[in-house]
C-alpha cells in the first residue's frame, strides 16, 4: 500500500494519536524519564573533555573517570546548596509573618485612600495568608528532597552512560554510511545540545555571580539561593528571567519594604538586558535552531509531561525529538522550516 492510498488526513491524525500516547507514556514514567534525559545531556556536555584526554592518549578508565566526578561534584555542590539554603528560607519566612501582615495594612490603608471600598478590599486580601508563604518554602524543601531522591540513580546512570559513551561514539561513526541522514541528525542534536548548554552553563554562572553581588550589596537575605536560581532559570527558555526574579523580590520586601523590591528588579533587569540580550545571542547565534514559538510550546509541553526538570530540559527534548522525527528524513524538511528560527530552503 503506497502513500496515495492513505488520505494525507489520516496520516497526520494517526501522528497527532501516537505523538499524544506516546507523551502520556512518558509522562507516567517521569520519575525514570527525567533523570534518563537529565544523565544524558550531562553527558553530551562533558563529552569534549573525555575527547581532549582521548587525543592526549590518557587511558581509557581516565577518560571515564573525569568526566564523571566533574560532574557529580557538580550536581553534589548544587544539592548541598540548595538544602541548606531551603532549610535556612523554611526557618525565615516563619519569621517574617508580622512583616506580611503590617505590609498588607498599608496597602489597605493606600486603597482606602484612593476610593476602593474595604469590602472590595477583604475580598482581595482574603486570598493573602502568611502561612502560605511558609508552605511555599516546604514545598520547595519538599522539592528538593525529592531532588536528592533521585540523585543515586542520576549518578548511576551518568557512571553507565559515562562508560559506554565512547562505544556509542564508534558504533555511530561506523554506521554513517548505511543510516548517514540519522548519524548526521544525531551529531548535530548532539553539537547543538552542547553548544546551548556550555554557553548558557557560562552566562549562567555570570548571571548567578552578578545576581548574589547585587543582592548581597541591597542586603537581600540569602544572596547564595537566589543566584543558583538564577542559574536554573537560565536554562528555562522565555520565562527563567521572571521565575528567578519573583522570589528575591518577594523576599525583598518583606525584607525592606517596596524600595529594596524596586532595587532587586531594577538590578536584576539590568544584568539581564546585558547579558541575555546583547552578549548571549552573539554566542548563541543559531544553535538551538528552534522558533521562539516553537520554545515556548516546547516548554509547556515538556513541564506537562516531565515537570519541573522538563522546563529546565525543554531545549534539549525538543533537538532530540527534531533530529529523530525531521533531521533525519530528507521528506521532513518542511517541517523543518516551519519550526526553525531563520529561513531555509526547501525541496522542489
Amino acid at each position: 500500500m503506497n502513500d496515495q492510498s492513505v488520505p494525507r488526513a489520516l496520516i497526520i491524525l494517526m501522528g497527532i494519536a501516537g505523538a499524544v500516547i506516546a507523551l502520556f507514556g512518558i509522562r507516567e514514567v517521569a520519575s525514570i524519564a527525567g533523570p534518563v534525559i537529565l544523565a544524558l545531556v550531562l553527558v553530551i556536555a562533558v563529552s569534549p573533555l573525555r575527547g581532549w584526554l582521548a587525543r592526549r592518549g590518557a587511558p581509557g578508565w581516565l577518560q571515564v573517570a573525569v568526566p564523571f566526578l566533574i560532574l557529580v561534584l557538580v550536581l553534589l555542590g548544587m544539592a548541598a546548596v540548595l538544602t541548606v539554603s531551603a532549610v535556612q528560607l523554611t526557618t525565615l519566612i516563619s519569621s517574617y509573618a508580622g512583616k506580611f501582615g503590617q505590609l498588607l495594612g498599608d496597602a489597605e490603608r493606600f486603597a482606602v485612600s484612593h476610593g476602593i471600598s474595604d469590602a472590595q478590599i477583604d475580598r482581595a486580601f482574603a486570598s493573602f495568608d502568611p502561612e502560605r508563604l511558609l508552605g511555599i518554602a516546604q514545598s520547595l524543601l519538599g522539592g528538593v528532597i525529592g531532588v536528592l531522591s533521585s540523585l543515586f540513580l542520576i549518578v548511576v546512570l551518568l557512571l553507565a552512560m559515562c562508560l559506554d559513551a565512547p562505544i556509542t561514539s564508534r558504533i555511530l561513526s561506523a554506521g554513517e554510511g548505511r543510516k548517514r541522514g540519522l548519524v548526521i541528525a544525531l551529531a548535530g542534536f548532539t553539537h547543538k545540545t552542547r553548544r546551548y548548554l556550555i554557553v548558557s552553563t557560562v552566562f549562567g554562572l555570570l548571571n548567578a555571580v552578578l545576581d548574589v553581588i547585587a543582592l548581597t550589596l541591597i542586603g537581600v537575605p540569602l544572596p547564595l539561593l537566589w543566584g543558583v536560581l538564577a542559574m536554573i532559570g537560565m536554562y528555562i527558555p522565555n520565562i527563567g528571567f521572571v521565575l528567578s526574579l519573583i522570589p528575591p523580590a518577594l523576599l525583598a520586601l518583606l525584607h525592606g519594604g517596596a524600595q529594596e523590591m524596586l532595587l532587586v528588579v531594577a538590578a536584576y533587569a539590568a544584568i539581564n538586558v546585558v547579558t541575555q540580550s546583547f552578549i548571549l545571542p552573539k554566542f548563541l547565534g543559531d544553535a538551538v535552531g528552534l522558533s521562539t514559538t516553537m520554545t515556548f510550546l516546547s516548554l509547556i509541553l515538556w513541564t506537562f509531561v516531565l515537570g519541573p526538570l522538563g522546563a529546565i530540559l525543554a531545549i534539549p527534548l525538543s533537538l532530540l525529538v527534531r533530529a529523530l522525527l525531521i533531521d533525519s528524513d530528507p521528506r521532513a524538511a518542511w517541517a523543518g522550516a516551519l519550526i526553525s528560527s531563520k529561513p531555509a530552503s526547501l525541496p522542489d
